[in-house]
């Protein structure tokens, strides 16, 4: 059996970004989206999220490159100068020295999920900005936040051992350097398992998609889901139009997004699926089984 999950990456970030996330549903494969609680264009997306109740919300939670919800007096380990400090790099580092307080993690988590459900929206799931809660310093406060706010499912952000076959990325030097630094990431997947199974939270098998994320095309789409393990996973898009308020937005991912909501939106995408028995589901059913 193999069941997948296409979450489209930072709903709220800009108009631009909403609007291709809902196309990406309506039109395409997107079946889940999380939704950012500081993001510029949050309250569009909360009112474009209830006209579209078959697609399933969670919360991307973010630690890092943006601002939070709470006063940043409130939580100095995460923040300086008013933001949340920038770079995941430093952010890695600074967890796995235990200079982030958890407590601080935590609350924040919490304030940012709770913002999201008091605009009327149902949780389902949650994940992190740049993956950060792939740190067991991290993951743990996080599980804690959700757990108290309701949400028991979470993104596993590690991916199969061969998420591509050699010959492409033989094909694409530009993933070599991804690939590895994802790989170099594994170490920390039997802490995540044995974490989120002890606190009782549903996680699919892995995700798809990271190594990619700003080179993804039909081509790569393609190789991902005839690669696909049995089990279920998550498929990590972002799409989005690359807009006035996208280029002047702090982000590595402008052109890539339109590409990705061109591939997400073709009949191919779909097709293939088909043609590897793969079954699309959402989060809210991930969590309800």
């Amino acid at each position: 059996m193999k069941r997948l999950i296409i979450n489209a990456d930072d709903l709220g970030f800009t108009s631009g970004v909403n609007r291709a996330i809902v196309q990406a549903h309506t039109r395409g494969v997107v079946t889940s989206s999380t939704l950012m609680a500081r993001g510029p264009a949050f309250t569009e997306a909360v009112e474009l999220s209830k006209t579209f109740p078959r697609l399933s919300i969670g919360s991307h939670v973010v630690l890092i490159d943006g601002e939070p919800v709470l006063d940043p007096a409130r939580i100095p380990s995460l923040t300086d100068a008013g933001r949340f400090r920038e770079g995941l790099k430093a952010f890695a580092a600074r967890a796995l020295t235990s200079r982030i307080v958890p407590a601080e993690i935590e609350a924040e988590a919490s304030a940012q999920i709770r913002k999201i459900q008091t605009a009327g929206i149902t949780v389902s799931h949650f994940d992190t900005h740049k993956h950060t809660h792939l740190f067991p310093q991290v993951l743990r406060p996080l599980l804690r936040a959700a757990a108290a706010c309701g949400v028991k499912a979470v993104r596993n952000p590690f991916g199969p051992r061969f998420p591509l076959r050699s010959s492409h990325l033989l094909a694409r030097p530009s993933l070599w350097t991804r690939y590895a630094e994802v790989k170099v990431l594994r170490r920390f997947a039997g802490k995540f398992r044995e974490a989120v199974d002890r606190e009782g939270f549903a996680t699919p098998d892995g995700t798809l998609g990271i190594e990619v994320t700003g080179t993804l095309d039909e081509t790569l789409f393609r190789a991902l889901a005839e690669s696909m393990p049995e089990g279920t996973w998550e498929f990590v898009c972002h799409p989005g139009y690359n807009d006035a308020d996208l280029r002047t937005a702090k982000t590595r991912l402008r052109e890539s997004r339109e590409t990705e909501l061109r591939v997400l939106t073709l009949p191919a995408a779909r097709e293939v699926l088909a043609e590897e028995g793969v079954e699309l589901i959402s989060y809210r059913e991930l969590a309800a089984s």
